[in-house]
């Protein structure tokens, strides 16, 4: 049977969420970076069935290989490293509160995940996505499945911005803070009461807005402290050491896909 390997990029968005919770569920994986501004996750050695990958709504994430076969998408991948392990903790025992955390997460890839991707490729890959040579940027975005993903490649070449989208992408990322402010004021530790997967992938797609989007922070306290806490967790010590830019908060690659329904 063919080993399984992680593919993945810098520990920022759905990378990091994913590197953490396999670093959690402490199962050998092989992990391997890519370069997903050069367009490594489309030309995966040894990649059969590639339908997950091709149609991830969350664009350029990381893809776990398995016999041929490319799994994708953060929340799934979780789910999946936590069963396979026997159920290492990071998803609710309870079934309220499990459909509870799944709703959180959802949310997360509809609303706040697509405004972050925004506004941090226009802030950090833009400008290495123009730089491109004509024949690179061609012989990447021939490989790209989705239209709607090649076209976002395209976007982001061509400098075109939306400022409705970037207005909407900001109040989105406010609204999520405060949500996470409002969810932590019955003095719960974490979103879901216990540990789980709500807690990474929030964390991993607000961690880099501390830096683009600060002023969304400040009035946060109790957002401000679980970011500590998740901060100093080992998993995601594990899986920020898997960096290999001096600040993974500013790697961003195309995707996920804007939300239609607002």
């Amino acid at each position: 049977m063919a080993e399984d390997i992680l593919y993945h990029g810098e520990p920022n968005g759905p990378s990091l969420s994913v590197l953490a919770a396999l670093a959690e569920s402490g199962l050998d994986i092989e992990c391997r970076h890519i370069d997903l501004l050069k367009g490594a996750r489309h030309t995966l050695h040894d990649a059969q069935e590639t339908l997950a990958s091709d149609m991830a709504v969350e664009g350029e994430g990381p893809i776990l290989l398995k016999d041929g076969e490319t799994m994708s998408e953060a929340v799934f991948l979780a789910q999946y490293f936590d069963e396979a392990a026997g159920s290492c903790g990071l998803q609710p025992k309870d079934a309220y509160l499990h459909w509870e955390m799944m709703m959180w997460c959802r949310q997360v890839n509809e609303r706040l995940s697509p405004a972050v991707a925004y506004l941090g490729n226009l802030a950090c890959s833009q400008a290495p996505i123009a730089a491109l040579a004509e024949e690179e940027f061609a012989a990447i975005t021939r490989s790209i499945f989705s239209d709607d993903l090649r076209q976002r490649w395209q976007d982001l070449r061509d400098d075109v911005v939306d400022a409705a989208r970037r207005e909407d992408s900001e109040a989105k990322v406010r609204q999520f803070v405060q949500r996470v402010e409002d969810k932590l004021a019955d003095g719960r530790v974490w979103l879901m009461g216990d540990f789980s997967i709500a807690d990474l992938e929030t964390f991993a797609w607000l961690r880099p807005m501390t830096e683009l989007e600060a002023d969304a922070f400040t009035s946060a306290p109790l957002c401000r402290s679980w970011m500590d806490r998740l901060e100093q967790r080992p998993c995601v010590q594990s899986a920020l050491a898997k960096a290999v830019t001096e600040n993974p908060k500013r790697a961003f690659a195309p995707g996920p896909e804007i939300n239609r329904w607002g």
